[in-house]
Order: structure tokens, then C-alpha cells, then sequence
């Protein structure tokens, strides 16, 4: 089979480009570099470099046969969203768009996109699962919702199934160290634990440390890349098994503070880290844990990488590569 995988240059989206083509896909990458990494392509891949607002050079390049897409293509960062609405506005719902309109007018009827777990807001219990209201508290969480909308119709007029995945928080890098590019101005909690690690920041800002929670620290849950990337995969064979479209979760089900996140960093990599502790953000929730049960049950998937050791070290290996 033959899969356009938009934004696969990106972090996630080079691990969901290795996966299919270690499961025997064809893949082609169509990526505009803004935050991809040359170095996240892979030559067994074909490389075409666009932009999902250019509409015309989606079109065309739709028309060479694929099956199915894999949509990654998003700015993602919650707090500039709230700052600067117009930019996620045109990049991800206007650039969705594009992209729907293209793979109709292709007669593409097969996507996989990458949504978030920013769609559920506040938790009003835990753990969440896809019944959970969506009540988003940011911008871009906004975005990624007006998406699974905009799937939903394009599937009940022009038969277009799809698969929306509800990550967590992503995390890790190839357990195989085959991807090596790191995020540019990361703003998720390993990869600024790692700069701080590699010397490529001086510290850490802990938010919080009153959350009730078991050490005062926000409570996530991780989910290591490898594991999110063959959820990608087996999304991809439910709808061409079952015609059918499905929204899951995507998470390890474990939560892990801040403060475990930062102390077990210190040991595998055996650096300083420093860290002080900083006023709550607004809008943070102390806890985020989520159900995978429906991913279990449609897909067949279970995280099986996520544990702390490996989300840690799997990351550690590319960042201390950094080290002056």
C-alpha cells in the first residue's frame, strides 16, 4: 500500500514514517522542513518538500496513486496558540482543509490523524477516556477538535474513514537509534530535561509542587514514540479491514510527575539537571492519565515501550550527542 505521510520530517511524524515502511508500506514524506529535520528522512522513503497551504502541489501530488494519508502536519505549541490564534488557525484547520479537498478530489478515502488529548480540557474524571467531554482550554487543542469534525463529515459525504488518535504526551526516540533529529524549541517536559541534561539549557522550571499529587508535581502520562507509531500502523489496517472509522486514545495508562520524570533523568544519565520550582501555569491540571482500553479493544494495541527506563534512556542516546 501506498501512504503520503504529511509531516514526516517532524518527531513523530519520522517514527510513524519508519514504522510503515518496517510493516512493508511504500511511504512517500511531504514536508515543508519548518520544524522537520532533513536528517528524520530515511531513503527508502520518497521526499517531496511542501507546504499543506499550497493546495495546488498537494493536488498534484495526490494524483500518483496513494491509498491512504497520515496527517501530522500541525503547529502544536498550546501556549503560542493562545497568543497567536490566526497562525493555527491557517496551518491547521485551513491546511486541513487543503488536505481533505486534495485526497477528495484524489479519491483518497483512507487518513490517519494525529489529534491530541488538549480536546478534553480540564479532566472531570480520570482516567479519561473517549466519552470524556471535550471542552479544549487552548487554541490549539481548538484546532485539533474542528479537525475531528471536519473527518467526521468528509466521512458521511464522501465516504473518507479515518482514524483519529488522541495522543498523550509523546515521548522517547527509536529504541533502535535510528532517528536522530531533535526537536527545535521543545516544550514538553524530556526533551527540556534532556537540554538541561546535554548542557544546552542551564535549568529546569518545575510548575507547581501543590498538585495533589503523590510528591506535589504534575502527573502525566507518557507514551513512548515507538508505541504511537505502530498505533499508526494498526489504525491503518482497521479502516482497510473494517471500512470503518474510530477516534482512541493513545496513552500509557501510568502517570509519572515531574519530580520522578527529573530524578530518574539524573540517574541515567548521570548529569546534574538543575531544577528549581516556579508558580502553577494557568490552566495546568494536576493530573492527566488516560484510558487506552478502546485502542485495546478496536486495534490490539497496548503500549509496550513507555516504561520510565526506556522513555528516558531511548532519548538520553540521541541528546548526549549534543554534549560540547
Amino acid at each position: 500500500m501506498k501512504i503520503l505521510v504529511i509531516g514526516g520530517a517532524g518527531y513523530i511524524g519520522s517514527h510513524v514514517a519508519r514504522e510503515l515502511l518496517d510493516s512493508g508500506y511504500s511511504v512517500t514524506v511531504y514536508d515543508n522542513l519548518s520544524s522537520g529535520k532533513p536528517e528524520n528522512l530515511f531513503n527508502e522513503a520518497e521526499f517531496i518538500e511542501g507546504d499543506i497551504l499550497d493546495y495546488n502541489k498537494l493536488e498534484q501530488t495526490m494524483r500518483h496513486g496513494f491509498e491512504g494519508i497520515i496527517h501530522l502536519a500541525a503547529k502544536k505549541a498550546a501556549g503560542e496558540s493562545m497568543v497567536e490564534p490566526e497562525k493555527y488557525s491557517i496551518n491547521n484547520i485551513t491546511g486541513t482543509i487543503n488536505i481533505l479537498n486534495a485526497a477528495s478530489r484524489s479519491s483518497i478515502k483512507k487518513i490517519v490523524f494525529s489529534s491530541t488529548a488538549a480536546v478534553y480540557g480540564e479532566p472531570k474524571y480520570l482516567p479519561i477516556d473517549e466519552n470524556h467531554p471535550t471542552n479544549p482550554e487552548n487554541f490549539y487543542g481548538f484546532t485539533k477538535l474542528e479537525i475531528e469534525r471536519l473527518l467526521a463529515w468528509y466521512d458521511r459525504i464522501r465516504g473518507m474513514r479515518y482514524a483519529a488518535l488522541r495522543y498523550f504526551n509523546a515521548a522517547g526516540y527509536d529504541t533502535q537509534g535510528r532517528i536522530t533529529g531533535l526537536e527545535s524549541n521543545p516544550e514538553n517536559l524530556l526533551p527540556i530535561v534532556m537540554e538541561a541534561a546535554a548542557g544546552m539549557r542551564d535549568s529546569i522550571k518545575i510548575y507547581g509542587d501543590n498538585y495533589d499529587t503523590r510528591d506535589g508535581t504534575g502527573l502525566r502520562d507518557y507514551i513512548h514514540v515507538n508505541d504511537l507509531s505502530k498505533a499508526h500502523v494498526m489504525a491503518l489496517q482497521y479502516i482497510e479491514k473494517t471500512g470503518m472509522s474510530l477516534t482512541v486514545n493513545l496513552g500509557s495508562e501510568n502517570g509519572v510527575t515531574v519530580k520522578e520524570m527529573i530524578e530518574n533523568a539524573r540517574k541515567i544519565t548521570g548529569r546534574l539537571i538543575p531544577a528549581h520550582i516556579a508558580g502553577r501555569r494557568p490552566g495546568d491540571p494536576g493530573t492527566v492519565l488516560a484510558s487506552s482500553v478502546s485502542a485495546k479493544e478496536k486495534l490490539g494495541w497496548t503500549a509496550q515501550k513507555s516504561d520510565i527506563f526506556t522513555l528516558i534512556s531511548s532519548t538520553w542516546e540521541v541528546y548526549k550527542k549534543a554534549i560540547k
